[in-house]
């Protein structure tokens, strides 16, 4: 009975091993038989893409054919409504449109007049069409032909007034010349009303020649073109400058009495500065000096108005007459030194209404001008103020340096007396029983 039960036991071992290597085998089949689908499948995927793609594709083309053609038959819808459209259309609206269009040739007619008048010395208005082109086109072409500068023979006006011709060259708004005899070269003032050229500056005197033959035949020369930025209008205004003098003249009758109280208010504050500079220097000292200096009557120690308020200490006692003695020297020195400042103040305040009321003489005058002659020129109202202004100009210039100098002064003749002052209440202080 062992023996059954040991071989029962050998023969289900025997079985689990044959189960057991059968099931290892099926295993690996299956791994093979997996990898195989998916490699298929991707294939398979792959290919379906490539055909998805190239189906995209050929279907994008033909959408985008099919836009293009849709584009088009909606605009020959649009044009056929609108045919359809005029054929329904009223009399009153086929005028209506009509009238829109003169509109817009009215407007372009505008345009171009406008740019042939900006553009040349004429001031005619045309609507003849084909004269207004025949204008613009011989207009574009002057301005074509500038871009491409050529040399003219033109006489020049020379700055000494000699007549002479010369060898031109305009570049735009600027424009040089050249001339033989006598050598000169330089640049020119276009004159736009009688489109004469004249000189506006002489660059050179030598032999130098700018606008020599190398210039002419290659476009280089031998020197450098002068250019003006400003066009001649730096020129104008150096031209036009005036020396202070001049500048003075042109303020007229008021501008006398405005510098006069320059001068006048200028000479106060010069002889107060000297004044108040050539002050003794104010020494303070304690109550215990004081009375010491005060016993031993040293005058010495002191000088100038403080001195003489030491010395009305020492001719009286002390009370109310030396206070009124002392009172009465601080009113005179603060006299003295404020002494003709207040004129520098008043010079201060009355330069600049002298100054507005040489304006308003120069603005009556102006209008005087323009009453006779018109306020057509502009140089003739803007001239005329300008030299109304110059008295304001004058006058603030005065009033400023007068209000500073003013301020200065007081304020140091202030300071001083703040000093005498505590110096007298120190003396009014000292005993002479306490020698």
């Amino acid at each position: 009975m062992t023996f059954a039960h040991t071989f029962k036991t050998f023969s289900i071992l025997v079985l689990l091993f044959s189960a057991h290597i059968s099931f290892a085998a099926s295993s690996d089949d299956a791994k093979k038989s997996i990898l195989s689908d998916i490699k298929t499948a991707q294939r398979t995927l792959s290919n379906t893409q490539n055909s998805v793609a190239k189906e995209q594709a050929l279907l994008g083309k033909k959408i985008f054919n099919k836009q293009q053609s849709l584009s088009k038959l909606r605009e020959e819808a649009a044009v056929n409504r609108r045919l359809a459209d005029e054929d329904t259309l009223s009399l009153e609206q086929l005028q209506t449109r009509l009238d829109t269009w003169q509109q817009q040739q009215q407007y372009q007619l505008n345009l171009l007049n406008r740019f042939v008048r900006q553009n040349s010395d004429s001031e005619h208005v045309t609507n003849n069409q084909n004269e207004l082109l025949s204008q613009v086109v011989s207009l574009i072409s002057d301005q074509e032909q500038a871009l491409y500068p050529h040399f003219k023979k033109q006489p020049v006006v020379l700055s000494n007034g000699e007549l002479s011709q010369a060898s031109t060259l305009q570049v735009g708004p600027v424009a040089w010349f050249s001339t033989q005899t006598p050598k000169l070269a330089g640049l020119l003032n276009l004159d736009d009303e009688s489109n004469a050229l004249k000189v506006a500056l002489v660059q050179s005197t030598s032999n130098d020649n700018p606008l020599d033959n190398t210039l002419k035949q290659n476009g280089v020369g031998s020197t450098l073109l002068t250019f003006d930025p400003s066009l001649t209008h730096l020129v104008t205004s150096q031209a036009q400058q005036e020396s202070p003098l001049e500048h003075l003249e042109k303020g007229g009758l008021w501008a006398i009495p405005i510098i006069l109280f320059a001068c006048f208010a200028l000479t106060i504050a010069l002889l107060k500065a000297a004044q108040l500079l050539r002050l003794s220097k104010i020494k303070m000292h304690s109550q215990m000096q004081l009375q010491q200096f005060f016993k031993a009557e040293n005058t010495n120690e002191f000088a100038g108005m403080q001195k003489q308020l030491f010395n009305l200490t020492l001719q009286s006692e002390k009370g109310q007459v030396r206070d009124d003695q002392l009172f009465n020297q601080l009113i005179h020195d603060k006299h003295k030194l404020d002494n003709f400042i207040g004129a520098i103040a008043v010079t201060a305040a009355v330069a600049p209404l002298l100054g507005l009321l040489g304006t308003v003489s120069g603005m009556i005058e102006t209008f005087k001008m323009m009453t006779l002659f018109g306020s057509g020129d502009p140089e003739v109202v803007s001239g005329g103020i300008a030299q109304a202004l110059i008295t304001t100009e004058l006058g603030l210039v005065v009033a400023i340096p007068a209000l500073v100098l003013n301020a200065l002064l007081s304020r140091k003749a202030k300071a001083y007396y703040s000093q005498l002052e505590g110096f007298a209440l120190q003396l009014s202080q000292l005993e002479k029983g306490d020698k």
